[in-house]
């Protein structure tokens, strides 16, 4: 898209809601729509993230299964690819992380996918250096249907500046924290002040929301310091978005079982399957 839509975390089930983005082309337009992986889900949060997934998969032109090729394909690869097969669109294998393996050992991964289910395109590209994504472009643009433009030009996604202001913090909080906190943590935006004065200066106040009294002073950390790290990294990211200097206020709330709560899930943007 040319700029950060999704955040970047080494946990699994980091995106939690599909994140639209529009790419625009000399001859071309192209909306992405990022989706929760598939996975198992335990929570009420988790099936609404595996619902966003499915819907989305069956309201699209083409599906782009992202896998990791240093990681062998499991049960759950198996579980997606047969979901698949009963789609409309054509479906590509976009085999990521192609820098951290020899190359010699692709076919053998290709051929292992091309056994568990037919793609349209199989496409290796490396996300961290950009390898072989402009390849991958190209096929999909050639697998899309003509029409018109769904939006202007200059739109680049739905989502409000509220939604990444939040999921900065998040980054930040998956990127301190360890153990438990990253699945059963969220980020609420209480208050947020347009940037005003000169230069502009954007205030958020937000919560961040644990499962547990005990995962609080976690969060929190011995005197502050974990919730003042996490501040520090998250206001240096939300100025370079929102290019305006930043207040950031972060105050911990323990909310038991809020996976399992439908109003906190629909306050965090989470609609997919109930």
């Amino acid at each position: 898209m040319g700029a950060k839509l999704a955040i970047v975390s080494d946990k699994p089930q980091t995106t939690r809601t599909r994140i639209l983005g529009v790419r625009n082309y000399p001859d071309a337009q192209v909306v992405f729509l990022d989706t929760p992986g598939i996975h198992r889900p335990l929570h009420r949060m988790n099936v609404r993230m595996v619902g966003t997934a499915i819907d989305t998969m069956r309201d699209v032109d083409l599906v782009g299964l992202v896998v990791d090729v240093t990681e062998p394909p499991g049960k759950g690869d198996r579980f997606v690819i047969d979901l698949l097969k009963d789609l409309k669109a054509p479906v590509f294998l976009i085999l990521n992380k192609i820098d951290l393996t020899k190359k010699s050992k692709l076919l053998p991964i290709m051929d292992r996918y091309s056994q568990m289910g037919t793609f349209a395109e199989i496409v290796p590209v490396s996300a961290a250096t950009g390898d072989n994504v402009d390849r991958l472009e190209r096929v999909i643009l050639d697998r899309l249907p003509e029409g018109e433009r769904l939006y202007p030009d200059d739109f680049l996604t739905d989502r409000p500046e509220r939604f990444f202001a939040a999921e900065i913090v998040r980054e930040k909080l998956l990127q301190f924290t360890r153990a438990e906190i990253p699945f059963s943590s969220a980020v609420v935006i209480d208050r947020f002040e347009e940037p005003v004065g000169d230069p502009p200066l954007l205030r958020l106040y937000c919560t961040i929301v644990v499962d547990r009294e005990s995962q609080k002073p976690i969060v929190v950390g011995k005197g502050g310091e974990m919730i003042k790290r996490i501040g520090i990294a998250a206001r240096e990211e939300l100025e370079k978005f929102f290019e305006a200097r930043v207040f950031l206020d972060l105050h911990v709330r323990v909310k038991s079982e809020w996976r399992e709560d439908d109003g906190v899930l629909s306050e965090l943007g989470m609609d997919g399957a109930k």
